[in-house]
C-alpha cells in the first residue's frame, strides 16, 4: 500500500502542471528582445523604438490581436546588448484593445536606453525565455521576437551563448523569430537563420536598413500574432 502510494505520488509530481488559478488566457506571449549593442547609434535605436510603437499601434495588429480565439496577447519587452551585462526590461501587458496597445506603445516610445557593449544575443534571448517563467498568464504559444544587426561576438567570460539558448527554447517549446537588419552586415539574415530561430513555424525578415524597421515590424507581429505559415514579405 505505501509503495503504491509512493508510486501515485510520483506520477503525480511528473505530470504537467496545470496553470494557475491566477493566470489569464491569453492566446500569445510575446517577448520583444532588441538589440542595443554598440553597432547600433542611438539613431538607430530610436528608429526600432519608434518602430515596435508605431506597429503596435497599427490597424492590421489590433485586429490580428483581437481576431484570436481569446482576443488578447501578452507582451513584454527586453533590450539587450552585451552577454555580461544587465538587460533593461518591461513589465508584462496586457493587450486586447486599442486602449491598451496605445498604453504600451507609448512606454516603448518613452524607454530610454541603458545598455551597450558587445552583441550578447544568445544571453539577450536566454533571459527573455525566463520571463515566460510565472508571468500570471497561460497561453498555447510563447514566442521571442528578437531584432538586430549583427552576429554574436565572442565573449570575454563564461556567459551562455546562441547554441544553449536554442537548445533551451526548443526543449521549452518557445518559438524564436528573426528580424535581422542588414546595414552592418548582408549575411547576418542567414545567421540568424542557421543559428538563432527555432521551434515550430520559426522564421526570419530582413530589412535592408533601420529605415524598413517599422514596417517589417507590422509584417512581423501579425504573422506571429495569427501563427500564420507566411504572408506577404519574402523571409
Amino acid at each position: 500500500m505505501v509503495r503504491l502510494t509512493r508510486l501515485a505520488l510520483l506520477l503525480f509530481l511528473l505530470l504537467p502542471r496545470p496553470a494557475g488559478a491566477a493566470d489569464i488566457p491569453v492566446d500569445l506571449e510575446l517577448v520583444l528582445a532588441v538589440d542595443a549593442s554598440s553597432s547600433i547609434d542611438a539613431g538607430e535605436f530610436r528608429l526600432q523604438m519608434e518602430g515596435i510603437s508605431a506597429a503596435l499601434r497599427h490597424p492590421q495588429v489590433i485586429a490580428a490581436i483581437r481576431g484570436g480565439p481569446v482576443g488578447r496577447i501578452a507582451i513584454s519587452l527586453v533590450v539587450w546588448a552585451d552577454a555580461t551585462l544587465p538587460k533593461e526590461e518591461t513589465g508584462w501587458y496586457l493587450v486586447g484593445s486599442a486602449e491598451e496597445a496605445e498604453r504600451l506603445a507609448n512606454d516603448v516610445y518613452r524607454l530610454r536606453r541603458a545598455v551597450l557593449g558587445g552583441t550578447g544575443i544568445g544571453a539577450g534571448i536566454a533571459f527573455s525565455m525566463r520571463k515566460f517563467e510565472r508571468n500570471g498568464f497561460s497561453a498555447p504559444r510563447q514566442t521571442v521576437d528578437v531584432s538586430g544587426d549583427g552576429k554574436e561576438t565572442p565573449p570575454r567570460e563564461n556567459v551562455l551563448l546562441m547554441p544553449a539558448a536554442r537548445a533551451m527554447a526548443i526543449s521549452r517549446g518557445v518559438t524564436v523569430n528573426g528580424l535581422a537588419i542588414l546595414n552592418e552586415d548582408e549575411d547576418v539574415g542567414e545567421w540568424y537563420r542557421r543559428n538563432v530561430i527555432a521551434g515550430r513555424s520559426a522564421f526570419v525578415m530582413e530589412v535592408a536598413d533601420f529605415q524598413d524597421f517599422a514596417i517589417a515590424m507590422v509584417k512581423k507581429l501579425v504573422r506571429e500574432i495569427e501563427d500564420r505559415p507566411k504572408i506577404g514579405m519574402a523571409e
